[in-house]
């Protein structure tokens, strides 16, 4: 059955390989980026619709649910994989730490206002995490944005545990009316990732680029996930890596109160929020 599939961060790299590899298998796939000119050109080649939205400002995270609310009369899966590892400490326009709105708020933000729909379509969301969550992530509950000890790599690798945390949530609060979720680690993929970045990341994969995956292997777990069906194909409320479910992770991925409470949070945080 064609799947209506909406793809943050799909302008490039692992988002538009998955695009592509979705659209090849007859689905609609939605096109969201912060570029006008990639979004729109990788929507032209798929013959696909396509939205922009800055996730440095959460207004245009508003007015993209509002769009997409009003432009599908349902939505069957929710991929959350815009984002990205960033340089020194800086604040976006609505106050927060710039890789905690960009990797954790905006898709939270994003996932809150199409609940409704999400639920009443059944839909699957799906987010894209990382291994980062295991090695570099820590969760304080009460500096959710490293304000304390920050660096690029352990607020990159937070909100990417922030990311697997708020699928086990989100699997708590709505499976039972329809609605599943998972996160994944697509793997070390030859993207733009890191690029734009002053974190020593940006010359680890300069420097690894030609031994990286290529962006479709990269997908291919994305993939798996927006084409399977949930309780047969894949569990909802996990997170995977390398097809199955994770192993070895952080352990506070695994803690269920932990989730709660960073799901809490951040929603505070939401409605402190300026407009």
């Amino acid at each position: 059955m064609s799947k209506i599939i909406v793809i943050t961060g799909a302008s490039d790299g692992i988002g538009a390989a998955a695009a592509r590899l979705l659209h090849a298998e007859g689905h609609r796939v939605v096109i969201v980026g912060r570029s006008p000119a990639r979004t729109a050109a990788v929507a032209r080649e798929l013959g696909a619709d396509h939205f922009v939205a800055d996730y440095e400002r959460l207004a245009d995270v508003r007015a993209l649910a509002a769009a997409l609310d009003g432009a599908y009369p349902r939505i069957d899966v929710l991929a959350n994989n815009a984002g990205g590892v960033f340089g020194d400490r800086a604040r976006t326009a609505d106050g927060f730490e710039k890789t905690f709105q960009i990797n954790h708020l905006a898709p939270f933000l994003l996932t809150r206002l199409l609940t409704g729909k999400l639920v009443t379509s059944r839909a699957t969301v799906i987010q894209t995490s990382s291994a980062a969550a295991r090695i570099a992530g820590k969760v304080v509950p009460d500096d959710l944005q490293h304000d304390r000890d920050f660096t690029p790599e352990r607020a990159y690798g937070t909100t990417k545990l922030y990311n697997i945390l708020m699928t086990t949530e989100l699997h708590r609060r709505y499976h039972g009316r329809g609605l599943s979720a998972a996160a994944y680690y697509p793997g070390v993929v030859a993207t733009s990732f890191a690029l734009g970045s002053q974190s020593w990341l940006r010359h680890l994969y300069r420097l690894s680029r030609p031994l990286l995956a290529s962006p479709d292997k990269g997908a291919a777990p994305l993939v798996r996930l927006a084409q399977g069906e949930p309780g047969r194909d894949w569990e909802s409320g996990a997170y995977y890596e390398k097809g199955k479910v994770a192993r070895r992770t952080n352990p506070q991925a695994r803690d269920a109160a932990l989730a709660a409470e960073v799901w809490r949070r951040t929603e505070e945080l939401l409605d402190a929020a300026p407009r």
